[in-house]
C-alpha cells in the first residue's frame, strides 16, 4: 500500500466514495439527533462530514454549519444535496490543519477516524475549536464488537490506531464537564458487512 493511498489520505477516501454511488444512508446519525435536539442552535462544526447528512440535518434545525472532509468526492456530493446553500463545505485534512480555535458551539465527530499521534497535537486542535460553553460530541464504534472476528489481513486497518471517545475523555481537563461517557446499543442497523452493535459516546461541555 503506497503512502498516498493510506487510510486517512484524500486519495484513500476519494477512491472509497467513488466505489459506490452513495456510500452512506443519507440519514443523520442517530446519536447526533438524540444528543443535539435539545441544544440551542449556534455555530456547528461537522468533522469528517462525508456526504453531508449530519451537516444538512443541523442546518435544517437552525445551526450555522461548517462541514469539513478530506475527500473532494464526498464534499461534491454533499454540496449537491445542499440546494439552499445552508452549509459551508470545506476541504481540509484535520490531522494537519486544525479548525479555528474557540469558534464553534458544537463540534461533532461521528465515527471520524483520527489517528493517534504523540502529544495528541491534532486532537488538541479539534478540542480547542469548541467555544466556551460549547458542546463536544464524539461517537465511535465499540471495539468489543470486533473481538470475535477472524484475524485481520496484514493490510487491514487496526482500530486501535485511532482515538476512541474514551481516549478523548481521558485528555479533558478541569475546563471541561463530561456529561456522557458510555457505550450504548446502536439505534439503527450497522452498515452492511460490519459487526457494529454498539456505539461509544462522549458528550462534554467546555466550561464558560
Amino acid at each position: 500500500m503506497t503512502e498516498q493511498h493510506t487510510h486517512g489520505s484524500a486519495q484513500f477516501w476519494d477512491d472509497r466514495y467513488r466505489s459506490r454511488e452513495q456510500l452512506f444512508s443519507g440519514n443523520p446519525n442517530g446519536v447526533l439527533v438524540a444528543e443535539v435536539a435539545q441544544l440551542r442552535p449556534g455555530r456547528a462544526l461537522d468533522l469528517g462530514c462525508g456526504e453531508g447528512a449530519d451537516a444538512l440535518w443541523l442546518a435544517r434545525h437552525g445551526w450555522r454549519v461548517t462541514a469539513v472532509d478530506i475527500s473532494h468526492v464526498a464534499l461534491q456530493r454533499a454540496a449537491a444535496e445542499d440546494s439552499a446553500g445552508r452549509v459551508v463545505w470545506e476541504h481540509a485534512d484535520l490531522a494537519t490543519t486544525p479548525p479555528p480555535a474557540g469558534s464553534f458551539d458544537l463540534v461533532s465527530a461521528q465515527y471520524f477516524p483520527l489517528r493517534r499521534r504523540p502529544e495528541h497535537t491534532a486532537l488538541r486542535g479539534l478540542l480547542a475549536a469548541v467555544a466556551p460553553g460549547g458542546t463536544l460530541l464524539i461517537v465511535g464504534h465499540d471495539l468489543a464488537d470486533l473481538a470475535d472476528l477472524p484475524p485481520r489481513h496484514e493490510h487491514d486497518l487496526d482500530p486501535a490506531d485511532f482515538y476512541e471517545p474514551k481516549d478523548v475523555a481521558d485528555l479533558l481537563d478541569e475546563h471541561w464537564a463530561i456529561l456522557i461517557n458510555e457505550t450504548r446499543p446502536r439505534t439503527t442497523p450497522a452498515p452492511p458487512g460490519t459487526h457494529h452493535r454498539s456505539d461509544t459516546v462522549l458528550r462534554a461541555q467546555r466550561r464558560p
